[in-house]
């Protein structure tokens, strides 16, 4: 057997000398074994047994039959897996006992190898259940919502009332603020818990892809399309999807979208027919979308029809008490997760973090504290290993009028120096980058072109091929941020 752990398995039948065939079976492959004459006695062992990991259980016993045995072990908390075994079985029986929670059936004469295979395989399942449960918690923890400012407080109390309800949700809030967290949340609180939760950044894909991306495609329907795709709706079939940045949606595929909340209908890119689908959407944006009506970006009718129950997901600068919470979440988690040593935050460098106006939210702080952390040597993490930023040191550069010859030159270099200290400022992420300095993501990137700032390629890395002296001149090269993304 391949679980070479200690198992304890508990055989339920009233002829002894099954009893002990069994136990020759089972203690020769190192397993503990434990013993019952009848129901009763059965229920009894089970509920002073800790750690019971299978049972054998015959249908005829004295008294209380097998299949009630069963019934009442169900009921419990963390029953073990239940293998049932007769001498006299039929399809029926077999049915029954499968519908009450039972693993396998087994017909007397019991062979060896029978028995071993469908206990290894009833192992084997109770170890996948195992995992699947650590592996959901792991999932809830690390997407937890921390917080005890009263707006948080308010959030949760939002969450848990609309929930359990199947209301279309829409998450309004600044980047960075924690709108998946808060989508998840609804899912993990909801009836869908156990079905999909699918995630989709409508601002990451492509317009002339997100058809197909979320109503999927038949095959021929457009070039490239060689095999059949399922969409995200149908994938979210049952459970929740999540619609993220949906402002950047176009106008075509808004359209689609309301007919989902509207029929329960989907069409597949290509496809005359339409399916339907059981699929709770929580949408989110950072956007104004009030504004985008006006401006004809958005349907006022998809805007109302998503807009059923609203919730705000708070900047970080409006809850600052929650700071030091974050700080230390993030902290822990961290260092557990990277085998790393557990750093202390003194009061000095927690009242910086405090006062800094964290224009990236939380996002934003947890990537901080991250690259202290990895960047920091000592165990102590203190004021001076804080970014310039944050400490209140980081100044915009402008040139000398005297030593600059036109003006061009000057604002080319103020501009390019505004740009780096921006880039910084957001941790070198470019589409932050991009909304904090109010421009288009692609005017930015001609920006750093035009500046030397180069992307380098799968690095990850911006660098500057050359910086600034105070006289306007160039330096060495040097290699700056994390995130060109």
């Amino acid at each position: 057997m391949s679980d070479k752990r200690n198992v304890k398995i508990l055989v339920v039948d009233d002829k002894e000398n099954i009893r002990k065939s069994l136990k020759m079976i089972l203690e020769y492959e190192g397993n503990t074994f434990l013993e019952a004459a009848d129901g009763e006695e059965a229920l009894e062992i089970i509920d002073e047994t800790v750690g019971l990991d299978l049972i054998l259980l015959d249908i005829q016993l004295p008294g209380m039959d097998g299949l009630e045995v069963l019934s009442e072990l169900k009921k419990k908390p963390y029953s073990p897996e239940v293998i049932m075994i007769s001498g006299h079985g039929t399809v029926q029986t077999a049915v029954e006992a499968t519908k009450l929670g039972a693993f396998d059936f087994i017909e007397k004469p019991l062979h060896r190898e029978r028995v071993l295979l469908s206990i290894q395989h009833a192992l084997n399942q109770k170890r996948l259940e195992r995992e699947c449960k650590d592996l959901r918690k792991k999932a809830e923890k690390k997407y937890h919502l921390i917080g005890n400012h009263p707006l948080m407080k308010k959030l949760w109390e939002q969450i848990l009332k609309t929930a359990p309800t199947n209301a279309t949700i829409f998450i309004f809030g600044e980047s960075g603020t924690g709108k998946e967290l808060i989508a998840r949340a609804i899912h993990e609180n909801s009836s869908r818990k156990n079905e999909a939760f699918i995630q989709v950044n409508c601002a990451a894909i492509p317009e002339e892809l997100i058809e197909s991306e979320l109503f999927g495609h038949i095959r021929g329907a457009f070039t490239g399309a060689t095999e059949k795709k399922k969409g995200k709706f149908e994938l979210a079939d049952g459970g929740s999807i999540f619609l993220d940045e949906i402002g950047d949606m176009s106008l075509k595929t808004q359209a689609k979208v309301l007919r989902v909340l509207e029929e329960g209908e989907v069409q597949k890119v290509g496809s005359s027919k339409t399916g339907k689908v059981d699929v709770r959407v929580i949408a989110a944006t950072n956007k104004n979308l009030k504004t985008e009506i006006k401006e004809g970006n958005f349907r006022e009718d998809l805007y109302f029809r998503l807009n059923v129950v609203p919730l705000n997901s708070p900047p970080l600068r409006e809850k600052k008490e929650d700071i030091p919470i974050l700080i230390d979440y993030f902290n822990k988690n961290f260092v557990k997760e990277n085998n790393f040593r557990e750093k202390k935050f003194s009061e000095d460098i927690i009242e910086a973090m405090v006062k800094y106006p964290w224009k990236g939210n939380v996002r934003e702080l947890k990537n901080i504290v991250e690259r202290i952390i990895i960047m920091t040597d000592s165990d102590t993490i203190a004021k001076k290993d804080l970014p310039k930023q944050i400490k209140g040191e980081a100044n915009v550069y402008f040139p000398e009028a005297d030593k600059v010859k036109s003006l061009k030159v000057f604002r080319d270099l103020a501009e390019k120096e505004f740009i780096l200290a921006k880039l910084e400022e957001c941790d070198w992420n470019i589409s932050q980058t991009a909304r904090e300095i109010e421009t288009p993501r692609s005017n930015l990137y001609k920006k750093l072109e035009q500046f030397g700032i180069k992307i380098k390629a799968g690095a990850g890395k911006v660098v500057a091929p050359s910086s600034r002296n105070k006289n306007g001149g160039e330096e060495s090269p040097d290699s700056i941020g994390q995130d060109g993304r």
